[in-house]
């Protein structure tokens, strides 16, 4: 070995941002795996880290808890649909903005099909797995019903706080729909055009809700449907109760 060869750094992995991301994934990888062939009670954070290749340390420089492990880029898509929500012009349809946003949400799923589909079936059985999804769900529909109010508020509309609620939480099911399905189907599907077909329906279920309003008071919708409802239902009911309400 050359003098050169010898006095050369030895690159370290998650140095950088590309070795960070392929390692926070192998970490995901070897978690899921773990979890999948004995349990997740059985599996330790050591056996996930030794798995993955590297110690106990570098797992928690990564992620808190064992759970965090199998929802890699929970926070970073988040910041995404934030940054999305900051930049967006004014005039474009809010609805739409939102739209775009819970896609970035539907890309992180379809970027990494093998993990997403077994991530699915491990939220199905691991109660605290589920857990942590229904609370990231959350964190995302309430960035839309933000975003969403603001805008509403913005046009003058008086309903603008329980309208840019239910337009949120029709957003979040159009997505959730969409992305279940795909989940259901072992990732065979085609996600993006069923999100466009749901999230046309959505739209077009709230596309007057952008333009200003004239004075009303505040009134209470309620909208009463099936859990079994399909979402072509339930965004026509919820259309057709918030035009009644004008």
């Amino acid at each position: 070995m050359s003098d050169e060869s010898r006095s050369a750094p030895r690159p370290r992995v998650g140095r950088t941002t590309a070795g960070r991301r392929r390692l926070r994934h192998a970490l995901t990888v070897a978690a899921i795996e773990k979890f999948s062939e004995q349990g997740y009670d059985a599996t330790t954070v050591d056996e996930i880290a030794s798995a993955a290749g590297v110690g106990r340390r570098t797992f928690f420089r990564y992620f808190r808890s064992k759970e965090d492990a199998i929802f890699p880029n929970h926070e970073e898509v988040l910041g995404r649909i934030e940054q999305l929500f900051a930049t967006a012009d004014e005039r474009q349809n809010p609805l739409e903005v939102a739209c775009a946003g819970v896609g970035l949400v539907l890309d992180s799923y379809l970027a990494d099909p093998d993990v997403s589909v077994k991530r699915f079936a491990l939220t199905r059985t691991v109660p605290s797995l589920r857990d942590k999804e229904v609370a990231s769900v959350d964190r995302y529909q309430r960035v839309l019903a933000t975003f969403l109010r603001a805008r509403f508020q913005a046009a003058g509309d008086p309903l603008w706080d329980l309208r840019g609620s239910v337009a949120a939480a029709a957003v979040a099911a159009a997505h959730n729909h969409v992305l279940r399905r795909w989940l259901r189907s072992g990732g065979a599907e085609d996600a993006h055009a069923h999100a466009k077909e749901a999230f046309a329906l959505v739209i077009d279920a709230f596309a007057d809700t952008a333009a200003p309003r004239g004075d009303r008071d505040d009134e209470s919708v309620v909208a009463v449907l099936k859990t079994s409802a399909p979402l072509s239902e339930v965004v026509r009911q919820i259309s057709q109760a918030l035009r009644s309400a004008d």
